[in-house]
């Protein structure tokens, strides 16, 4: 079911709309000043704001949104909990196993809510505009909601094989599953099994894990090092851990931020239109304003 705006385009955008990032913790999030700097630009009078959202109070919150709420961004640990809570899945998030943008909308008295993923947009945008425009084996580092969206991410790119890297090889379950279902094959590999990390040649590594997760030393010497340009969607601090090392074997390292915003940009089209592929106006414009927001 498509979800229902108001009749008359110019008074929908300019409803001072009400937008939140739920998660916990929350405090570190870039996401208000992205989406601050997105509504400004557009001269929307929209609010955006960081709110503490555990697991266990998510479906309480999401039962009291009423208007003027729009729409919702979330990050650690509600991605896969608030899945049930909604009324529909996109396919991308259904894939990915993941939703971190909903749409909220009213028409008759009955609130309705919509579940994207705009992660794998942000991934793929990031890598691309980074250089790697496709990709035949890659590596993930991490086990989450971000490595699933990484291997769909990569699977649009073009890849064919993944190489899943994390602490508990019994955790990977679930990113194995969203690999097979975007077509992807895989192969599990534990964190501490120094040999088998430092022989694996990706074309592409795509790390997932907390900045200050302390894993640099398992990839010391590793092919990958050598051989790959690093996306970290890390970005506190920056650099990262990996983003130092691979930066000093001169690969090209893709920061976070870059990630974050472009994730964003998807989310601002989710907002405005209700589909994460229909463009923004003058979004080049948008998208560089967004990305010098987070880099000062």
């Amino acid at each position: 079911m498509t979800p229902t705006f108001l009749d008359d385009e110019t008074d929908r955008l300019h409803v001072p709309h009400r937008y939140a990032v739920l998660g916990s913790p929350i405090a570190h999030s870039r996401s208000p000043l992205l989406h601050r700097t997105a509504y400004s630009v557009l001269g929307l009078p929209w609010q955006y704001e960081a709110v503490e959202v555990d697991t266990d109070a998510l479906a309480g919150f999401v039962d009291g949104l009423t208007p003027p709420w729009r729409g919702l961004s979330l990050t650690m640990p509600l991605k896969e909990s608030v899945i049930p809570l909604l009324d529909s899945v996109d396919t991308v998030a259904t894939t990915a196993g993941g939703v971190n943008t909903v749409l909220v909308t009213f028409s008759d008295g009955r609130r309705r809510l919509d579940g994207f993923n705009t992660d794998v947009y942000g991934i793929r945008e990031c890598l691309v505009r980074g250089g790697v425009e496709s990709t035949r084996r890659a590596l993930v580092i991490g086990g989450g909601a971000t490595a699933r969206s990484a291997v769909v991410a990569l699977a649009q790119l073009g890849a064919e094989h993944v190489d899943i890297v994390l602490r508990s090889p019994g955790k990977a379950g679930s990113v194995v599953e969203s690999a097979r279902a975007a077509g992807l094959s895989s192969d599990v590999v534990a964190l501490h099994d120094h040999e088998a990390v430092a022989a694996l040649e990706p074309d592409l590594t795509v790390s997932t894990l907390p900045g200050g997760a302390g894993v640099g030393q398992n990839f010391e010497g590793a092919r990958a090092v050598l051989g790959s340009t690093l996306l970290d969607v890390a970005y506190h601090p920056w650099p990262s851990e990996l983003g130092t090392l691979w930066g000093a074997s001169g690969r090209v390292v893709i920061p976070g931020l870059a990630m974050l915003a472009h994730q964003a940009v998807a989310q601002l089209r989710v907002f405005l239109h209700g589909d994460p592929l229909t463009r923004v106006d003058d979004e080049e414009r948008l998208t560089t304003a967004m990305l010098a927001a987070v880099a000062a």
